[in-house]
């Protein structure tokens, strides 16, 4: 049975009549991909991570890493389905495709395809192998990271040289998805770090040291200035639009995976650097992670306790509430990545704290997207689907 004839004939039935929009894209099937932009990537973002993560916790749990492996592949298949109907968007809708690149929210969400790239990939490596092999996965996860690495650096340009030289940009216009175009390349240093002990030594290893390194100093000097923005915007303009309160969630991305980066870096580091230079490494992740570390949980109470103020107004539902996800994930894989480095008690827990968060934020947005799908409310122009940040 067709579920969109269906949505159209319950409708009928309550005596209720569908948005306009919604109402033609339901009655043009096709018309599901005309607005499909790359913020739907963030549902793969949020689900390839609580695979990932459940693959470092510090701490072994009966059954996990098999579920976990499953989580991987259903953001597996989510990857190919996703990037299937995006090429016939692309296809079919191309100026549709173009517009978003000049969308005052969704021109930022043009990084969420890399991100989702390389957390499949690295979930091959860490998780996928036990199913498919580890050459098969090494395959895969080296293919996935080169196409993400080179998608993620083209957008951590190309986003923001668009902003700064077209766009006109409020003072109170700064919010959390301004970090989307620039975190890539952070992701790719920190998936990096699992290959390096696939290539043979030599300048192969070293050049993927230290070209991940570069990729840390990227994500992590321009996130620096844009959460000095939102910060900002926040103390002098308040919370804005209340669709948009959950990405302040994403400030918690790049915290995440810097800490988990350097630690992953700096454990590798050995395999490619001479001392002392391995050893300063090691030794930078943890100088470095602890403070970041402390700064990512405070953090999360501001956006807690702000989300929860929205909430009791209202918040309501669109494909940004995948911001619950990805970034408390790369929470979990920094303090999983802290505890092992250090062997803290404290913080093994603290990552499983913070792991039984991500699953309880994951399977709350995944179902109110099915349900958003299915009744096809998550299909609307960008400009329904989510306003633009200026009060």
């Amino acid at each position: 049975m067709n579920p969109l004839a269906t949505t159209r004939r319950t409708a009928r039935q309550h005596g209720r009549r569908l948005p306009g929009p919604l109402l033609r894209a339901l009655d043009r099937p096709s018309d599901l991909f005309r607005h499909l932009g790359p913020n739907w990537y963030a549902s793969i973002m949020g689900t390839g991570i609580v695979a990932n993560a459940a693959a470092t916790l510090p701490v072994h749990i009966v059954g996990l890493r098999t579920a976990g492996t499953a989580v991987w592949a259903l953001a597996a298949v989510l990857l190919v389905g996703l990037t299937s109907a995006w090429a016939v968007h692309w296809t079919r809708y191309r100026e549709e495709a173009r517009a978003h690149a000049g969308h005052p929210v969704m021109a930022y969400f043009w990084g969420a395809p890399a991100m989702a790239v390389l957390t499949v990939g690295a979930g091959s490596l860490s998780l996928g192998r036990d199913w498919i092999g580890l050459r098969p996965a090494v395959a895969v996860a080296a293919a996935l990271w080169s196409i993400g690495t080179l998608l993620g650096l083209v957008t951590c340009v190309w986003i923001p040289y668009r902003v700064m030289t077209g766009h006109e940009v409020a003072a109170d216009a700064a919010f959390g998805g301004w970090l989307m175009p620039v975190v890539p390349p952070m992701v790719s240093a920190a998936t990096g770090a699992a290959l390096l002990p696939h290539l043979a030594p030599g300048q192969g290893r070293l050049s993927l040291l230290l070209g991940c390194y570069a990729m840390l100093g990227i994500s992590l000097f321009a996130a620096l200035v844009t959460i000095t923005q939102i910060w900002a915007r926040l103390v002098h303009h308040k919370l804005g639009p209340a669709a948009l309160v959950p990405t302040l969630w994403i400030v918690l991305g790049p915290l995440g995976q810097s800490v988990t980066a350097a630690n992953l870096l700096g454990g590798v580091a050995r395999l490619a650097l001479p001392r002392p230079y391995s050893s300063a490494a090691e030794a930078f992740g943890f100088l470095y992670g602890i403070p970041a570390w402390g700064f990512a949980m405070m953090w999360l109470a501001l956006a807690a306790a702000m989300t929860l103020r929205t909430a009791r107004g209202h918040l309501p539902f669109s494909l940004a509430w995948w911001s619950f996800t990805f970034p408390v994930g790369t929470c979990v894989t920094g303090t999983s990545a802290l505890a092992a480095r250090l062997g803290s008690v404290p913080l093994a827990g603290a990552a499983v704290g913070l792991y039984a968060v991500l699953v309880g934020a994951w399977a709350a947005v995944a179902v109110r997207t099915l349900l958003g799908s299915a009744r096809g409310e998550l299909f609307l122009p960008a400009s329904r689907a989510l306003p633009p940040p200026a009060a």
